[in-house]
C-alpha cells in the first residue's frame, strides 16, 4: 500500500518542481556565429590542418545539443562535423563535401522569420 502512494508523491516532485520547469531555451545561434562556424569550415576545407579543422569542429558541436534548432540544421552541422577532419590529401571531394555543409549552414539553421499577413487577406 505504501508503494502505490509513494509513486505519485515522487512524480509529482518531478513534475511539479519550478526550478525545472522554469529553465529558459538558450538563445537562437545569431547570423554572424553561423557566419564565424561557415568561415572555419572553409578554412578547414582550404588548410587541411589540425587548428582549423578543429576549431570548425568546437564551434559546430554545441549547435548539436541546441533544443530549437530543427532537425535539417542539426543535419548539416553533423555533416560538416563528420567531414572537418584532417585528411592524409586534401583532394576536390574532400574540399567540396565541406564547402557544401559550411554553405548550407547559414540557411538551414538561422532562426525563422514570422510572416506577417497582408491586410488584403484579413480581410477575405
Amino acid at each position: 500500500m505504501k508503494f502505490f502512494l509513494a509513486i505519485p508523491t515522487i512524480l509529482i516532485g518531478i513534475l511539479g518542481n519550478p526550478v525545472l520547469a522554469s529553465q529558459a531555451k538558450p538563445p537562437w545561434p545569431s547570423a554572424d556565429e553561423l557566419r564565424a562556424i561557415q568561415l572555419a569550415a572553409f578554412n578547414c576545407s582550404r588548410d587541411n590542418s589540425p587548428e582549423s579543422c578543429g576549431s570548425a569542429r568546437a564551434m559546430a558541436d554545441p549547435l548539436m545539443d541546441h533544443p530549437s534548432l530543427p532537425g535539417i540544421c542539426k543535419d548539416v552541422v553533423w555533416a560538416v562535423l563528420e567531414e572537418s577532419r584532417v585528411a592524409l590529401s586534401n583532394n576536390v571531394q574532400r574540399r567540396d563535401a565541406i564547402d557544401a555543409a559550411a554553405k548550407q549552414l547559414t540557411t538551414k539553421c538561422s532562426k525563422p522569420v514570422k510572416r506577417t499577413q497582408s491586410k488584403s487577406k484579413l480581410n477575405r
